[in-house]
């Protein structure tokens, strides 16, 4: 399995979340989630002002084996959306924790982040997904 950053927050779901420490998030889905689906051919971005809830579909992403949703891990409302995968969501397979990030949320409730698993939980998860 490719490498967990141990700075992130994670989802059963394969969402990455990083606190960008002003009260936003930055989100992404992990390296093992790309990996599953495979060669990414187009993402479909949320729309900057959208507010989620935690759980709410938010984006997709399809590969040329399956179409996936992307969860929001956390409520708010998106303030940026990485306009790149419209036109490279290979990006994604790429560099899935770096220039592959989908969207950037302001964090209704920065509760919410402690639900979220860590490097070593989700590497555990992915583990036990696999058998």
């Amino acid at each position: 399995m490719s490498e967990i950053p141990s700075d992130l927050k994670y989802t059963k779901s394969h969402e990455w979340v990083r606190d960008e420490g002003d009260g936003t998030v930055t989100i992404g889905v992990t390296a093992h989630a790309a990996e599953l689906l495979g060669d990414l051919v187009f993402v479909e971005l949320p729309e900057e002002g959208a507010e989620f809830d935690a759980g709410d579909e938010c984006a997709v992403v399809e590969s040329v084996k399956a179409a996936s949703d992307v969860y929001s891990p956390v409520g708010g409302e998106v303030v940026a959306a990485n306009e790149l995968l419209a036109n490279a969501p290979e990006t994604i397979n790429d560099d899935a924790y770096g220039d592959g990030w989908i969207f950037t949320l302001r964090l209704s409730d920065a509760g919410e982040m402690d639900d979220l698993m860590d490097a070593e939980a989700y590497a555990e998860h992915c583990e036990n997904e696999d058998h």
